[in-house]
């Protein structure tokens, strides 16, 4: 189930200016840096998922739903993001609500982004029940956010949504095992959605030395130092390897 997230992002989020979000501040950041990089996959990728439909087929489907959970194209892995951790000040942080719709028992869009402290809408717009279940990814362990049935079509539900630990949400269905979804949860504005071809870029950013990491749903994260001098671009790889 290959994504387009930047689109997908564009059209289900709704932005408008944090003055203030846990202690980070807002400066103007003149002479900012740059980070690129490159998120890749080495070795065997995993073969996608395939789930049998049994239930609800009239609205589901009949056929099997298959899932790539890991999406790799030329050594590039998709659906990932990069961020860096705890900055204290810098460029103007956007709020992004976010909007999950069920439809066709399936999450749209699948992967997704939002900023922490800001609200998460779940749509049923099936004619058959769903129970969104959400969880925070906290490295191995995973912590239930929300937990809401929806069994009418046209049931929307509303959370404010805070993340402690983790960088995103796991999405699944607890009425069908093969509806599955992810949102990244950003802290500050320090973040980058990968492109098709693995590539980002951070830019703005106040010079200084920062942890960086990359965040995939399926993978995990893997995090490193980078050192951001004024006016200059720093260069970080991360790179999965399969088994």
């Amino acid at each position: 189930m290959k994504k387009l997230i930047t689109a997908l992002v564009l059209a289900t989020a709704s932005a408008m200016t944090i003055p203030a979000l846990a202690g980070y501040k807002v400066i103007d950041v003149k002479n900012g840096g740059t980070i690129t990089g490159k998120v890749k996959f080495t070795g065997k990728d995993p073969a996608p998922v395939v789930y049998k439909v049994t239930k609800d087929t009239s609205t589901c489907g009949t056929d099997s739903r298959t899932i790539d959970f890991v999406d790799v194209k030329d050594g590039a892995l998709r659906n990932a993001v990069v961020f860096l951790e705890k900055v204290k000040a810098g460029k103007k942080f956007e709020k992004i609500d976010n909007k999950v719709n069920q439809k066709g028992c399936e999450f749209t869009p699948y992967m997704s982004v939002m900023t922490n402290n800001a609200q998460f809408e779940a749509v049923n717009s099936d004619p058959v029940l769903h129970n969104i279940h959400t969880y925070e990814i906290m490295g191995r362990a995973k912590k239930t956010v929300m937990n809401v049935s929806q069994p009418k079509q046209g049931a929307v539900t509303k959370k404010k949504i805070k993340l402690k630990r983790g960088a995103g949400m796991k999405l699944e269905c607890d009425a069908h095992d093969f509806m599955h979804g992810f949102v990244f949860v950003a802290k500050n504005p320090y973040y980058a959605i990968v492109s098709e071809d693995g590539t980002y870029s951070i830019k703005d950013v106040p010079p200084g030395k920062y942890k960086i990491k990359a965040w995939h749903g399926t993978l995990g994260e893997q995090k490193a130092k980078v050192d951001v001098k004024a006016g200059e671009t720093a260069h970080i790889d991360f790179t999965y390897k399969g088994k």
